[in-house]
């Protein structure tokens, strides 16, 4: 009997300690974001948050886009995350066909385009992220620098290009998906996009792990150009004084929608839906807007209290993002084998 009741007692203290692990067990207002959003802007928005919710534990993985679907994947039968703020639509969609989302409609859901949200409310857009030509500013004049994706297969800039590398990145593998697509349009083929991409790649110096070492390389003259998101490369220049200027490409660049969603199975929804529609409000993204330059998605935003440059009209490069999310991975995966430094 005593042993007996000796086994009970350690199942029941196993059981307790294993529900005492799971992030978010006992305490409802804890909560863990998967973000790429880095680490000013989530140390930012958790402080701003805490100062209106006060009994908020937010905590954050900073990580590459593809990363966390790649994450929350494998945490499918056991999720630990709540809330995934920050990836591209196409990476959204992904995950909510693989029904990785949980669905929800925010108090602001007729506030944007249909093309920047799910049908089925399991992810919503929250900003728009074109992508640049950058370089380093004291190596290059402005005249000088690329300001079309062509110009960037120059010789001239043999062993002077910098590339992150694409495969955890939303950010670049748009930029190479784009490229591929220009000529698919036409042809049906990524035939003539691969050999983009091998041009490319005959001026690349450098495939950086992730977009940080891909700045500060930049910055110390390790590689005057890049390929890179407009809202990281302001931030580089404006905020941490980093030489570094840019062009948006003249014949159209892509623009990703940066989306948000709630984990399906997260521990916490309660607390992630909070959070989700405080990042969300007007305010927050007109504050996201001038220390981040996050450009918003809601149409109901002042635009009138956004930076100027906002409001400045570019040319934006119409994809078949479908087709794109299709044979994306496909894409990588022989530029990959068969272009990547061979």
């Amino acid at each position: 009997m005593r042993l007996k009741l000796f086994w009970l007692a350690g199942a029941i203290i196993a059981i307790a300690l294993l529900i005492s692990c799971r992030p978010g067990a006992g305490n409802k207002n804890r909560l863990l974001v998967y973000t790429p959003h880095g680490q000013d802007l989530l140390k930012d928005f958790i402080a701003r948050f805490k100062q209106q919710y006060p009994d908020a534990d937010v905590q954050f993985l900073d990580m590459g886009s593809r990363e966390i679907l790649e994450r929350v994947r494998v945490e499918r039968n056991r999720p630990q995350g709540d809330l995934w703020w920050g990836a591209s639509h196409m990476t959204f969609q992904t995950a909510a066909e693989e029904n990785l989302l949980l669905e929800f409609r925010p108090t602001w859901a007729d506030k944007i385009p249909a093309s920047s949200r799910d049908t089925g409310d399991r992810w919503y857009g929250t900003y728009e992220t074109p992508q640049v030509i950058a370089y380093n500013s004291e190596a290059v004049k402005p005249e000088e620098a690329p300001h079309d994706w062509d110009d960037v297969l120059d010789p001239k800039w043999h062993d002077k290009i910098l590339i992150r590398n694409p495969n955890p990145s939303d950010t670049m593998r748009v930029i190479f998906g784009a490229m591929i697509w220009k000529f698919y349009k036409d042809t049906g083929s990524p035939d003539k996009g691969y050999d983009w991409l091998r041009k490319l790649d005959a001026n690349v110096h450098e495939y950086t792990a992730d977009g940080t070492l891909l700045m500060q390389k930049l910055g110390r003259r390790e590689g005057l150009i890049t390929l890179y998101n407009l809202p990281d490369v302001r931030l580089y220049k404006e905020q941490k004084n980093f030489p570094v200027g840019y062009s948006i490409p003249a014949s159209g660049t892509p623009v990703i929608i940066d989306g948000i969603a709630l984990v399906r199975g997260g521990p916490n929804p309660e607390e992630a839906k909070r959070f989700y529609e405080f990042v969300t409000t007007p305010e927050s993204l007109a504050y996201a807007a001038h220390k981040y330059y996050r450009i918003p998605v809601r149409t109901d935003v002042d635009r009138a209290q956004l930076p100027a440059w906002m409001n400045e009209p570019f040319t934006r490069m119409p994809l078949d993002w479908d087709l794109l999310r299709k044979n994306g991975n496909d894409w990588l995966r022989y530029w990959d084998t068969e272009i990547r430094k061979h």
